[in-house]
């Protein structure tokens, strides 16, 4: 019974135990109702046997009663027996299937609590707070959630608060060094091969952390960002193609975009997210092939993939790659200056906007991310 739920549970064990208390019931009453049957017949024999003393039992099988009560005794005695069974037979059923119906009811609270609990995200730790309008046995459940939540959500926006207040102090300092070196090489021209590689080495850096602050800083104000625009995300994403043109011929890439749709959110956050999926997808593809965004909805959601004709993605390693700082190969991550954010700054932003972002399919010749949305309607219906 571990692969059931809880109602199929109690409906299995009401009806068993309906069944047991019919058959029970029905064993002592058609006892009971044999010797009741035993005594009429033995009263009609006596009737019958002028000057003989009434037997005290009936015993059908004797020669000296009248044939005729026999029979009736006995018919009388297999019809009770067989209506009994059906009898029972009736009530486990009827049983069960009250019994089903009366446990969903009693178990609709729990339901709607579980409704609930699926409800909390991580973007909605400080709106949302689960009803304590519940039965008795989870009054405590519910406020023991609320007071987790609660705890998840100063947590979340503490650990927010650092990392922008992080990102915004070092962002000053690694723009003075960036500053500092370029210049520093534009005034001495002679420099060693050794002082010239140092300094190259220094610059890279500087940029890398500073683009990894930048990110920080995006991430950290991504909560105050409305999200309730309408976007269209074929225009959109021809935008972030016509951006990334240069990046795509250095690469010999061919870049191409069909379809379109309308997503609810915002149009910074959106083109953000799709210029992200684009980019690594030309840094990662081999030179020669095409990189393809495509658009496509149905009543309900809006589907956006952008697939590259790169090495893939092993299988294990499918969702660590939404992980902030997370590198699948670090050397050639490096190469390419990647901080490991900016599939971490994807993820942020579908989750802001109620939907989602996951590898749909990888293999050697190459890897298709898919991004859900919800459309306006459907958003209205689920807040």
């Amino acid at each position: 019974m571990k692969g059931l739920s809880l109602q199929w549970r109690i409906t299995i064990m009401t009806a068993l135990l309906t069944c047991t208390v019919c058959v029970l019931t029905n064993c002592l009453v058609g006892y009971t109702g044999m010797r009741y049957m035993d005594a009429i017949g033995s009263d009609i024999s006596a009737f019958n046997a002028t000057g003989e003393d009434s037997p005290q039992a009936f015993d059908p099988t004797k020669a000296t009663l009248d044939d005729k009560v026999t029979i009736v005794v006995n018919d009388a005695q297999e019809s009770f027996g067989t209506t009994a069974w059906y009898i029972t037979a009736g009530v486990t059923l009827l049983g069960g299937v009250l019994a089903y119906f009366v446990s969903g009811r009693a178990l609709k609270p729990l339901r709607a609590f579980a409704a609930q609990v699926e409800r909390v995200q991580p973007d909605n730790l400080s709106e949302i707070r689960l009803s304590e309008d519940v039965p008795t046995e989870l009054q405590r459940c519910s406020a023991s959630f609320n007071d987790m939540i609660a705890r998840l959500g100063e947590g979340f926006s503490a650990q927010r608060q650092f990392t922008g207040n992080a990102a915004h102090e070092l962002r000053t300092p690694l723009a003075l060094m960036q500053a500092q070196i370029e210049l520093f090489i534009s005034e001495h021209s002679g420099l060693q091969p050794e002082t010239a590689e140092l300094l190259g080495l220094l610059q890279e850096q500087t940029e890398r952390m500073s683009r990894m602050t930048k990110v920080l800083l995006e991430m950290s104000e991504l909560r105050g960002v409305p999200c309730g625009d309408d976007v269209e995300l074929g225009p959109l994403s021809e935008e972030v193609l016509t951006d990334l043109a240069p990046l795509a011929e250095n690469k010999d890439v061919a870049l191409d975009c069909t379809g379109d749709a309308l997503a609810i959110g915002s149009d910074t956050l959106l083109y953000r997210l799709v210029f992200n999926l684009v980019e690594n997808a030309i840094r990662y593809s081999h030179p020669g092939s095409t990189v393809n965004v495509s658009i496509c909805d149905t009543d309900s959601h809006v589907f956006l993939r952008v697939k590259d004709q790169g090495p893939g993605i092993p299988k294990q390693y499918r969702e660590s790659i939404f992980q902030p700082f997370f590198r699948l190969d670090k050397s050639r991550s490096r190469a390419y200056g990647g901080a490991g954010l900016g599939l971490a700054l994807v993820w942020e932003i579908a989750a802001l906007h109620g939907g989602a972002v996951e590898v749909e399919a990888s293999s050697e010749n190459g890897t298709t991310m898919l991004v859900s949305l919800p459309k306006r309607s459907a958003a209205l219906t689920e807040q």
